[in-house]
């Protein structure tokens, strides 16, 4: 029987990796659209229980983890499950918001806050798209808002006496570049041992705004993988 279970699971496995292969070039040779056979590839590679986001097994209850953009706070979640780290999560949204401490009021390793976290303090409208709620998508001008707070990085780590982020998931709708450009620039890219981030293509000039980013990140950290304007990984040197 378990000679069977084994045999199983090996052709299971050989079956996902065949069908990831058929899949890959079924984008390489046909999808023509270098961001969407990005994502294509990304789904090809990664699912729900076996995704290269939480993949870093150097997390362990010590660590901590800044959640940039919960949302309805799945990757806190998933990332508090695996590794039973600490997790500030970051939510602008008061709907989201509001969700995420529901969800996670009987955890005392999940810390919700009500803003988000960038180059400046200030409030900022916040279109209302769901996930993809933004400050800087210009598909989303004339779309309903919400005025939202945003806090200084610098301040926040300060006010929290955070001494140290294992890692930083970053997806907050374009804000990626004046969030990373004001750490950079105030030389704290150091302070965080691992950066998870999702550039935006939306942002005007964003290649090359990315491309001023990857370039100084290189200096301090190295790209274990990417899915431009996907998802990806940097880890300090």
């Amino acid at each position: 029987m378990g000679k069977m279970l084994s045999k199983y699971k090996y052709l299971k496995k050989l079956i996902k990796n065949i069908n990831q292969k058929v899949q890959y070039l079924y984008i390489r040779l046909f999808i023509r659209d270098k961001f969407k056979s990005q994502v294509a590839l990304w789904y090809a590679e990664n699912n729900r229980n076996e995704t290269k986001r939480l993949d870093y097994p150097k997390l362990n209850q010590e660590s901590i983890v800044f959640d940039l953009g919960g949302y309805l706070g799945d990757f806190a979640f998933d990332i508090n499950q695996k590794y039973s780290c600490k997790v500030y999560l970051f939510e602008p949204h008061p709907e989201f918001f509001e969700k995420c401490c529901l969800r996670f009021k009987n955890n005392e390793d999940i810390h919700v806050f009500n803003y988000g976290i960038g180059d400046k303090d200030g409030m900022l409208f916040l279109s209302d798209r769901l996930d993809g709620s933004s400050f800087e998508n210009p598909n989303h001008v004339n779309k309903k808002s919400i005025k939202c707070e945003i806090r200084d990085f610098l301040t926040v780590i300060e006010d929290l006496d955070i001494q140290k982020i294992d890692l930083m998931k970053i997806n907050i709708e374009g804000d990626e570049y004046k969030l990373l450009n004001h750490i950079l620039k105030n030389e704290k890219i150091t302070f965080t041992d691992q950066y998870q981030i999702q550039f935006h293509n939306f942002v005007e000039g964003a290649e090359n705004k990315r491309e001023k980013i990857i370039s100084e990140l290189k200096k301090t950290h190295r790209r274990t993988w990417c899915y431009e304007f996907v998802w990806e990984n940097w880890e300090l040197v």
